[in-house]
């Protein structure tokens, strides 16, 4: 499932990563990729040491936690601390599979879950478009700042070389308590509904059998 989410940061947090982003020391993102990634990586990342950094991953991880419509999506067990990319002209990142597992043995996080939160106003930068590559065909992605896309680890995907302008965005992965993309998609599917029955019949008979549904199929498909 390929989900997009708008606006699910708010303004004042977007200017604030924007100005902070700004000033902030910037590396070689090939330093972060894996050994075959490294071939068609061509951004830069913000310095993962950095305080404001650190404050700005944690609190737009917070709103993330927080977003009912993520939080359906994902169903996070654990989550890798967010990287902020810069792509300048002339910058892309070619054809890639994120990495299965990331992090060190002691703290390695299957990633089943990609997303990238767009922080930049699509007008002021010509290419970079995140290209997705499905059954259906590629889909492509160019979103308004504060808006997400998520999407399968197991993908291939890339980010089309940036012309003009400065491509700003936030990539992050999770690991589902539902590691089945299709089970996840399923529960999405009933959770939705069930809200929409409730907005619009209050507490039935009927939202109280699909929630059970729901809470019974996660129980059977939850990887905790």
């Amino acid at each position: 499932m390929i989900l997009c989410i708008a606006q699910i940061i708010p303004e004042e947090l977007l200017q604030r990563i924007q100005t902070t982003l700004a000033d902030t020391p910037f590396q070689d993102g090939r330093e972060t990729a894996g050994w075959h990634a490294r071939t068609v990586k061509h951004n830069r990342q913000a310095e993962g040491r950095h305080p404001a950094v650190g404050a700005l991953r944690e609190e737009v991880t917070g709103h993330l936690q927080r977003h009912a419509l993520f939080q359906m999506a994902v169903r996070p067990r654990r989550m890798k601390p967010l990287m902020f990319s810069r792509y300048e002209p002339g910058m892309s990142y070619g054809n890639h599979v994120d990495d299965a597992i990331m992090g060190s043995p002691s703290g390695a996080m299957r990633t089943d879950i990609s997303f990238t939160l767009f922080l930049g106003d699509p007008d002021s930068y010509d290419g970079g478009e995140l290209l997705i590559e499905t059954t259906g065909g590629e889909q492509t992605f160019k979103l308004p700042a504060g808006s997400l896309v998520l999407y399968p680890s197991s993908t291939l995907h890339r980010v089309e070389p940036v012309t003009r302008g400065e491509r700003l965005a936030a990539v992050g992965w999770a690991q589902s308590l539902v590691r089945d993309p299709q089970q996840r998609e399923v529960l999405f599917d009933l959770d939705s509904t069930r809200r929409r029955l409730f907005e619009e019949s209050g507490k039935t008979a009927t939202f109280d059998t699909l929630s059970k549904s729901l809470a019974n199929l996660l129980r059977m498909w939850a990887d905790t």
